[in-house]
């Protein structure tokens, strides 16, 4: 949702921001006039004046921005604010999960005197960074090559799975991206071996209905583990003394302490490449196929040496299609502010 305000002041500044349930992070962020983000011209984005709060340091959102506009000095400037939330944003009123956090959009720009406000979903921020991300702040994973101006799609295993895809757009006459969010990660499981079925089935015993996200996530590698744990050892192994965090096992599986964790990473990266394959299909993601979210950045190498990249291709007579695509990870730190910035600057 983005409004505006009459601008009143010369100057203009562009005020990013992240916001998650236990830190904030806010930014400004300039470009040269004559950058063109959609066509990947971005070498002189300067993100600058970064400082990073604890959330539940500050009564609301208000108090946190406040702080920082009147810690920079911004309060003479003309303000356009664009702001990453980990929550649904298509309502004038904003309540957090994780914070006891809840304004209204309108009435937050009063407040601070913005000239405009933008708030995006979390994961159309970090599908908006990706045009923007350079070698080092990605790694690709096997083969495929990227078509510029192509759609770009992009998974997340992380609490949940986020899922979001980047279409290239023309308003009026200007190259832009546009970000086709959804809930992906919901989408019906679908095992293609033996074992896989044998986990779903474990999991339909607990759940009422399997998705994706009941494994490509922090608690599916968990419940992976657990699946695993009943399959090979029987139910009275599959209790609560035997449970381990989804840190742990990735821990164990790439120190190679443990098989059943190594078993259990395996069956993940090979799950993560069958889904991100179908979404490929679905968009026909040309522009690659990226893996995002705190999880997988973990075990990268883990994962290459892992089947994720021959379930990915291996989509029948259409395998054409995925074989042509490329999947990177992407490892910059700040997703969120990337691709905030790069929603205002070309907004």
């Amino acid at each position: 949702m983005k409004t505006n305000l009459s601008n009143e002041h010369k100057n203009t500044i562009n005020l990013i921001a992240d916001i998650g349930g236990t830190n904030i992070r806010i930014a400004q962020v300039t470009t040269p006039p004559k950058a063109n983000l959609a066509d990947g011209d971005t070498t002189d984005i300067n993100i600058s004046d970064i400082e990073t709060y604890q959330c539940k340091e500050f009564a609301s959102l208000a108090k946190v921005l406040a702080h920082y506009i009147e810690v920079k000095a911004l309060a003479n400037f003309s303000i356009n604010a664009c702001f990453a939330i980990a929550c649904p944003v298509d309502k004038d009123l904003i309540s957090m999960t994780n914070l006891p956090w809840q304004f209204s959009q309108k009435e937050l720009q009063q407040a601070l005197k913005l000239n405009s406000l933008t708030f995006i979903n979390d994961y159309t921020a970090i599908a908006m960074a990706i045009p923007l991300l350079s070698d080092n702040q990605k790694v690709k994973i096997g083969g495929g090559t990227s078509v510029a101006g192509k759609t770009i799609t992009v998974c997340g295993p992380g609490t949940g799975l986020g899922v979001a895809n980047l279409i290239p757009v023309s308003m009026s006459g200007k190259k832009q991206w546009h970000c086709i969010s959804g809930e992906g990660g919901h989408i019906d499981f679908a095992a293609v071996n033996a074992i896989e079925q044998q986990v779903m089935n474990f999991i339909q015993g607990i759940k009422n209905r399997v998705s994706y996200e009941q494994l490509l996530s922090g608690y599916g590698l968990e419940q992976i583990y657990q699946a695993l744990l009943f399959i090979n050892q029987g139910k009275e192994m599959a209790t609560v003394n035997h449970k381990l965090a989804a840190k742990e096992i990735t821990s164990n599986a790439i120190n190679g302490s443990c098989e059943l964790c190594q078993q259990t990473l395996t069956l993940f990266c090979n799950v993560l490449g069958s889904f991100a394959g179908n979404l490929a299909l679905i968009m026909n993601s040309q522009g690659g196929v990226y893996i995002a979210g705190g999880i997988v950045p973990r075990f990268i190498d883990y994962l290459k040496a892992s089947d994720f990249r021959a379930r990915f291709e291996a989509k029948g007579r259409l395998s054409y299609i995925t074989e042509q695509a490329p999947t990177y990870i992407i490892t910059e730190e700040q997703p969120g502010l990337l691709g905030a910035a790069a929603f205002v600057l070309q907004s």
